[in-house]
């Protein structure tokens, strides 16, 4: 009988694994996590605590890969090349589950692992206004409404902001973030004009482009993966706004101020009660095929579990805390390991 590609790759794959005792004889004894940049301190937070706890381990290895990079990485295959676990600031894409079944990734496991929101915010010494989804969307869209983008100010957007130009240090689209910007900012602003709104059901992609597609002429600036090379820019920038994690205004409110959205400010009651607009989980895909080979692994992920409560080490360092019941039922996944397929992401 002939084996199918995903199971000729899966059998290859654990063969490398398995080979000569594991993945300490083919060169890696530890954990290694790619992804997500604003999951990425967090992350790390969890690679300190597991060391500490479980010296006999080696480090975990994490890397800020933004999410799409990360999932690219860890759909790679299985082996001691590929990583272990995918980091991401948004839910696995069915297409890219797909390409984990197609490169022998059969066996994976998904954590929701806390939330965060996405954070517009300004230096302390910044322009001071409140946006609405519609006006995010308005000043950021290519085509906003499906018309030509012709705002070059705030004050174009609304005559009460101010009248100086529109400068946004964001996310590029490998980062979660953006498209957690899309979907929960962008695409809520492009829903209040009736007429794109029907469009979803007579013409999708149109939709998504006259919904989702960023300008390109300056007014928004990609910043790369690094969320702390935007609040650097905004702290030397008083005029600019930037978009990132939560978490990186918390550890810079010193510095920077979160702006109101929709009427509710940026903050831990905002985003766990899901009041603000921009609130979003935040996840941990495992590669259940790596657990038996990888030492420490599975005290890796309950190292999450035992620190992501509203009182834990992870909500310290600026995570927002799932509800008691989200969280019991992540805890359950990250001790019994149970795998998802494409169609659990529709």
């Amino acid at each position: 009988m002939r084996m199918t590609k995903p199971l000729l790759l899966a059998a290859l794959s654990a063969a490398t694994l398995a080979a000569c005792g594991g993945p300490q004889s083919a060169g890696r004894d530890q954990i290694k996590a790619v992804g997500s940049s604003t999951v990425y301190p967090f992350a790390k937070a969890a690679a300190e605590e597991f060391s500490r706890t479980y010296p006999q381990f080696s480090s975990p290895i994490v890397e800020s890969t933004g999410t799409g990079g990360g999932f690219k990485l860890f759909c790679g295959g299985v082996g001691t090349q590929y990583p272990d676990i995918a980091n991401a600031s948004r839910r696995m894409k069915p297409s890219e589950m797909e390409t984990c079944m197609a490169n022998g990734v059969t066996e994976v496991v998904e954590l929701q692992v806390g939330l965060d929101g996405i954070a517009i915010a300004e230096s302390m010494e910044g322009q001071n206004f409140s946006l609405t989804p519609a006006q995010v969307y308005e000043a950021l869209a290519a085509e906003p409404y499906g018309k030509p983008q012709t705002a070059k100010n705030w004050s174009d957007i609304d005559p009460s902001f101010p009248n100086e130009p529109i400068l946004v240090y964001g996310p590029p689209p490998t980062s979660g973030t953006r498209d957690a910007l899309a979907e929960l900012i962008l695409t809520e602003g492009c829903n209040t004009d009736p007429s794109v709104a029907a469009m979803k059901e007579s013409d999708e992609d149109r939709y998504e482009q006259i919904c989702t597609e960023v300008r390109d002429d300056g007014a928004f600036v990609e910043q790369g993966e690094n969320d702390n090379l935007i609040v650097q820019k905004l702290a030397t920038n008083p005029k600019a706004i930037g978009v990132f994690g939560y978490s990186f205004l918390e550890e810079n409110n010193d510095k920077l101020r979160g702006l109101s959205l929709g009427g509710f400010e940026p903050t831990y009651e905002n985003i766990a009660s899901g009041d603000y607009p921009g609130a979003r989980p935040l996840y941990i895909y495992v590669k259940k095929q790596h657990v038996e080979a990888v030492p420490g692994l599975k005290e890796y992920l309950s190292t999450w579990a035992e620190n992501w409560g509203k009182d834990g080490l992870l909500t310290s360092k600026g995570m927002i805390a799932s509800t008691p019941e989200v969280a019991a039922r992540n805890a359950e996944v990250a001790s019994n390991l149970p795998t998802i397929q494409a169609t659990d992401l529709q």
